[in-house]
């Protein structure tokens, strides 16, 4: 798999990454541990470098799977973890004081058995804590070496520009894909300003965009999809045409949608790195498959135009989750 570079500070990733949150969390029970420590190193062998992970995934039991399964590999990839958002009373919260900071930092490492995190994000910006104590506290744990590289999840651009003064940003993670094209208004724009790489998740809409979900599907209890506004089932039947569209488009290029969703992210910017969530070996394949695609920008031009107009009902997250996402 070929390598990008985010930002300008030098950190070397696979092309596409994975996100491991799934293999803990959020859709529904998660799977038996041995078999995603299994997925993670093939996802090595196939060319995988870059693993995107939190400390509240789990919270904790995501990191340890992430760190037991890498360990043997460390040398050969980079790992990403975030701090911020804590459990506190059965709800999430965010806290980014420095001496939360410090304190989450060593507990990351600890569980991701190493010595140094490859790239370290602030999950979700704290109202309460200065952006400059945040970049502050993590430009001393980089002088420390215990952390390489800053990132931000989720910030709003002025925001970003705040942190970025004070310890240079490599990346910054947001939510982007061909039904959730916000950040093409100002984030895109302000990164590719500062020098900063992108890192999408959910790039296959949660799993929306890969053509297995419509309005029939029935998600188990514990997923984290039946609460979310764009994935009712009125919504799944009304966003179906953006699959089909999708669907359409990719046999011409002899892909699946989820590969073409893939690709067309890949095409957008050469600093811009998905890491698409998967627990079986088979659309971990499919969706390596689509680093191999090379889309011309007349096809990006039609994928987008296709997409543009047809539209998405639904809010991404649940209202009291949306307010915390800075954008």
């Amino acid at each position: 798999m070929q390598k990008r570079t985010l930002g300008k500070r030098g950190l070397e990733v696979s092309a596409l990454g994975l996100g491991c949150m799934g293999m803990s969390q959020s859709y529904g029970t998660p799977p038996d541990k041995q078999s995603m420590i299994a997925l993670i190193r093939t996802a090595v062998e196939r060319g995988i470098t870059f693993f995107d992970t939190a400390e509240i995934y789990g919270p904790h039991t995501n990191e340890e799977l992430v760190g037991e399964a890498l360990e043997p590999l460390r040398q050969q990839v980079g790992i990403a973890t975030k701090f911020g958002v804590k459990y506190v009373d059965g709800q999430q919260g965010v806290d980014s004081r420095p001496e939360v900071i410090r304190q989450s930092v060593e507990g990351s490492l600890k569980r991701l058995r190493t010595d140094v995190i490859d790239l370290y994000y602030q999950h979700r910006v704290d109202p309460n804590v200065p952006i400059e104590d945040v970049a502050g506290t993590v430009k001393d744990l980089i002088q420390q070496g215990k952390v390489k590289h800053f990132g931000m999840s989720e910030a709003g651009v002025k925001t970003i520009r705040r942190a970025h003064a004070v310890q240079p940003l490599t990346a910054v993670q947001s939510e982007y894909s061909l039904w959730w094209r916000k950040p093409e208004d100002e984030l895109i724009p302000t990164l590719e300003e500062l020098g900063i790489g992108f890192v999408p998740f959910s790039p296959l809409g949660k799993g929306f965009l890969t053509g297995t979900i419509d309005e029939k599907t029935s998600f188990v209890q514990s997923d984290f999809r039946n609460i979310v506004p764009r994935f009712t089932a009125e919504a799944r039947k009304v966003n179906q045409p953006i699959v089909d569209v999708l669907r359409t488009l990719a046999e011409k290029h002899r892909a699946t949608p989820a590969q073409l969703a893939l690709a067309w992210l890949l095409a957008r910017k050469p600093w811009i790195a998905p890491i698409p969530g998967t627990t079986k070996l088979a659309r971990l394949e499919e969706n390596i498959g689509a680093a191999a695609i090379k889309l011309t920008p007349d096809d990006s031009r039609e994928i987008e135009a296709a997409a543009s107009r047809i539209p998405i009902q639904g809010a991404r997250y649940p209202e009291a989750l949306e307010k915390r996402t800075g954008l």
